[in-house]
């Protein structure tokens, strides 16, 4: 009689993919809040010493958001997040005092706390010289003079310079206005 040989099966190896594609939902899961710090430390150390697909698998069933269902709460939840953003900004800024556009002319209208300027605003956020509108070529802009505070348009703040319209939200410091033509 002669003894059976059934040759051992072992596990498929983990491939690059795979273990890359868990990571990156352990990261995404991070970012999003639904792993605190720690839990996301190890899940990654497990991952990484994972050997066969069912442990990855376990470390990132409750993060994994291919479903549909999860898409789509996620896409409303941003988009009711923005919108109240955007509302808060149109209610905000139709309360705000206006801020003309000066006479178009070569020289620009200089805004700050220094009694030279054409707009003069003297609260402690704004700078000595804080920025200049002025219009160039039809278009209007508005720039910063490397002011302390900062200057703002619409809620981003300004390096250089940014196009301004009728309409816009500018702030100097903590000063804010809404530009108008009239």
């Amino acid at each position: 009689m002669t003894p059976s040989y059934e040759p051992h099966t072992y596990p498929a190896r983990l491939s690059d993919a795979e273990r890359d594609r868990a990571l990156a939902l352990l990261r995404e899961g991070a970012a999003q809040g639904k792993l605190s710090h720690d839990t996301f430390l190890y899940r990654m150390e497990l991952a990484l010493a994972a050997r066969q697909s069912a442990e990855l698998a376990a470390l990132t069933s409750d993060l994994d958001t291919d479903g549909r269902w999860s898409r789509k709460m996620f896409t409303a939840v941003s988009r009711a997040s923005a919108f109240t953003v955007r509302l808060r900004r149109a209610w905000t800024t139709e309360r705000l005092p206006k801020l003309l556009f000066p006479e178009p002319g070569p020289i620009p209208l200089r805004i700050g706390r220094d009694a030279g300027n054409g707009l003069r605003l003297s609260h402690e956020t704004v700078s000595r010289r804080h920025a200049e509108l002025m219009q160039q070529g039809g278009i209007w802009i508005l720039r910063d003079l490397g002011s302390t505070n900062g200057t703002c348009v619409n809620g981003r703040r300004v390096t250089g310079a940014a196009v301004v319209n009728d309409g816009d939200q500018v702030s100097f410091g903590r000063m804010s206005f809404r530009l108008s033509v009239t």
